[in-house]
């Protein structure tokens, strides 16, 4: 049974940091595509970044590009989401997700992705 669990949400100021990490069991990082989306109340949820199947490109949304870094220990089943500068509208809950066979062209759509974690808040104060 896959597992995935998010940590590391909070509180932060704009311009402040947070480390996200995304925990799984019943799956083998290296086998799979793993990602992060976000969804703000009100709103669909949305990319934020992902590993390709083979781990070997990652992809970013325009909005967290060069403030976000999603990495990955293959060994450690972890994933993890370092957000700098953030941003009020950053804010959001942050949802760890994981395929086995997502084909890159499906890779921004949340509706693509077969496996999901429960979530974990993200807010950032002005």
């Amino acid at each position: 049974q896959v597992q995935l669990v998010e940590s590391g949400g909070g509180l932060v100021q704009a311009g402040g940091s947070l480390r996200l990490s995304c925990a799984a069991s019943g799956v083998t990082f290296r086998s799979y595509a793993t990602g992060w989306f976000r969804q703000a109340p009100g709103k669909e949820r949305e990319f934020v970044a992902t590993f390709s199947r083979t781990g070997g490109y990652t992809y970013y949304a325009d909005s967290v590009k060069g403030r976000f870094t999603i990495s990955r220990d293959n060994a450690k089943n972890t994933m993890y989401l370092q957000m700098n500068s953030l941003k009020a509208e950053d804010t959001a809950v942050y949802y760890c997700t994981a395929d086995r066979s997502i084909i890159q062209s499906s890779l921004r759509r949340a509706e693509q992705w077969d496996y999901w974690g429960q979530g974990t808040q993200v807010t950032v104060s002005p």
